[in-house]
C-alpha cells in the first residue's frame, strides 16, 4: 500500500457524504440528549415552588431536605410517566428513524405498547430500554456536541484567521491590541490554548484549523459509533422478539421461494417437455394412420418421416426432463459439494480456480443451496463483470459454511439493480444465512455467502 492510498482518505474525509450525514445526525439528535435533564429541571423547580421553598437549588444557598425529597419524587414520577404514556417510545422512534435515514442503521421497531393497563405498561421492556437510551444519550450527546462544535466549528473558524486579519486588525502604528485566542481541541485540558498577535501567527491558527478539520470526520465517526451501539442495543426489539421476527420473515421467504420454484417447474414442464410429449403422441398417431391397419403401407416415406420426428421429439423431451431433474437436484452433488463446484468451475465461461477447505460434508439441502448460489454467481460474473479470472473458495468457520466467489471484473454489483443477488440473499436468509457483497466501481467483486452446515 503506497503513501497516496493512505493520505487520500484523510484528505477526502471532510468532504464525503458520510461525514455530512454523521454531522447532521449529531446536530438533529441533540434534543434527545437534553430532554431528560430539561424535563427534570423544570419538574423539580415546579415541585419546589409548590412546596413554598423555591427552586431546590437556590433555597438558602443549599437545597432543603424537603425540596430534595420532592425533586427525587418528581424525577421518579417523570420516568414512570415517560414509560407508561409511551413518550419514551415516541421520542426514540424519531431517533431510530433519523439513524436509518442518515446512518443507514435500520433497527426494527419494537412490539406495540402492551395494552392500556398500568401494570402492563410498567412491565414494558422496550419502553424502559427507550428511557435508558434517553438517559445515556446525555453523555454521548455532549461528546457529539464537542466533536461538531470544536473540530468542525472551531476548525472552520481557525481557517479564516489569515483572511480577515488585515481588515480587522489594521490599527494605527503604536496602538496596542489584545491577542486573539485560537480554539483547539485541548483547551479544556488547559494545554492547547494559544493566541495570535501578529499576521504571521495567523498561519499557525490556519494550520491548527486544517488539522482539526482533517481529524473531524474520524472523531465524529467514533462518537457516532457509540450512539450506534446504544441504538442497536436499546432501541431494537429484545432478543426473543427479534428472533421471532426473524423466524416469521424467513418462514415467509421460504414459503414464497417454494411457491416460486413450483411455478417455475410447472411452467418449464408445460412449455417444454409437455409440448414435446404432446407432439410426440400426435406424430405417432399420424404415423399409425399412414401405416394403415394391415397389409401394404400406402405411404411408407411419410410414415418414416413421422416416426423420425417422433423419435427426435422423444430425445428432446428426455433431454429437457434431465435438465429439469438436474435443476431440482444435480447428480454431481451425490459426490459432495467440492466435486460439484469443481465441475461448475470447469464449465465456467470465465476461467475459474477452485479452493476447498471443508473438513466435513454439509447437509444435502445445504449443499444444494450452496451449489445453486455458486452457479448463479458464476452466471452473473459471465454476464456482467467482464472479468478474466474467477476464484471460488469453500471453507468452514465455526460451524458455518463459507462460500466466496471473487472476480477481477469491473465491479459495481448492486442487489437493487436486479442482478439476482437479492434473490441469493433471500435464499441464504431462509436458512439463517447471510450474503455479503464488496464490489466498488472498477472492481474487484467479492461475494461471500455464509450459511450453516446443517439446516
Amino acid at each position: 500500500m503506497d503513501a497516496a492510498s493512505l493520505v487520500s482518505p484523510v484528505l477526502r474525509g471532510p468532504f464525503t457524504g458520510r461525514a455530512r450525514r454523521e454531522v447532521a445526525f449529531c446536530v438533529l439528535t441533540l434534543p434527545f440528549g437534553v430532554f431528560i435533564p430539561l424535563a427534570g429541571f423544570f419538574a423539580t423547580a415546579d415541585a419546589g415552588l409548590l412546596l413554598g421553598s423555591g427552586p431546590p437549588w437556590v433555597a438558602d444557598g443549599n437545597p432543603s431536605g424537603l425540596a430534595v425529597a420532592a425533586a427525587v419524587g418528581v424525577a421518579a414520577l417523570l420516568t414512570v410517566l415517560l414509560v407508561t404514556t409511551g413518550a419514551a417510545r415516541r421520542l426514540t422512534a424519531a431517533c431510530r428513524r433519523l439513524a436509518g435515514w442518515l446512518l443507514g442503521e435500520r433497527v426494527a421497531a419494537p412490539a406495540p405498547l402492551p395494552g392500556r393497563r398500568l401494570a402492563a405498561r410498567l412491565g414494558d421492556g422496550p419502553g424502559w430500554r427507550a428511557l435508558a437510551y434517553l438517559l445515556l444519550k446525555l453523555p454521548v450527546m455532549l461528546l457529539e456536541l464537542y466533536a461538531v462544535a470544536v473540530f468542525w466549528g472551531a476548525g472552520l473558524a481557525n481557517l479564516t484567521y489569515p483572511f480577515w486579519w488585515q481588515s480587522f486588525r489594521n490599527h494605527p502604528p503604536g496602538a496596542h491590541l489584545s491577542a486573539v485566542p485560537v480554539i483547539t481541541p485541548f483547551d479544556w485540558l488547559g494545554q492547547g490554548h494559544f493566541t495570535v498577535a501578529t499576521f504571521p501567527g495567523t498561519f499557525a491558527a490556519f494550520a491548527a484549523g486544517a488539522g482539526m478539520l482533517l481529524a473531524a470526520p474520524w472523531v465524529t465517526r467514533a462518537v457516532v459509533a457509540a450512539d450506534r451501539r446504544l441504538i442497536r442495543g436499546l432501541l431494537s426489539p429484545g432478543s426473543s422478539a427479534r428472533r421471532l421476527a426473524d423466524l416469521e420473515r424467513t418462514r415467509a421467504l421460504a414459503v414464497d421461494d417454494a411457491a416460486a420454484r413450483l411455478r417455475r417447474l410447472e411452467r418449464d414442464l408445460h412449455d417444454g417437455a409437455q409440448i414435446r410429449l404432446a407432439t410426440l403422441a400426435m406424430n405417432l398417431g399420424m404415423a399409425k394412420k399412414k401405416l394403415g391397419g394391415s397389409g401394404a403401407v400406402p405411404d411408407a416415406d411419410a410414415a418414416r418421416e413421422l416416426v423420425d420426428a417422433a423419435l427426435q421429439g422423444a430425445r428432446d423431451a428426455l433431454g429437457e426432463l434431465r435438465e429439469l431433474a438436474r435443476g431440482i437436484h444435480p447428480p454431481v452433488l451425490d459426490n459432495g459439494l467440492p466435486d460439484a463446484l469443481a465441475s461448475l468451475a470447469a464449465s465456467s465461461a470465465i476461467p475459474a480456480q477452485m479452493a476447498c477447505r471443508l473438513p466435513d460434508r454439509a447437509a444435502p439441502a445445504i449443499e444444494a443451496i450452496a451449489y445453486f448460489c455458486a452457479a448463479e454467481l458464476l452466471a452473473n460474473a459471465a454476464k456482467h463483470s467482464a472479468a478474466s479470472t474467477i476464484k471460488i473458495d469453500l471453507s468452514e468457520r465455526a460451524g458455518r459454511l463459507m462460500l466466496t466467489v471473487a472476480d477481477d471484473g469491473r465491479g459495481g454489483a448492486d442487489p437493487a439493480r436486479g442482478s439476482g443477488l437479492a434473490g441469493l440473499a433471500q435464499r441464504a436468509a431462509v436458512i439463517d444465512g447471510s450474503l455479503t457483497i464488496t464490489s466498488p466501481p472498477g472492481g474487484p467483486t467479492r461475494v461471500t455467502i455464509e450459511i450453516p452446515l446443517h439446516a
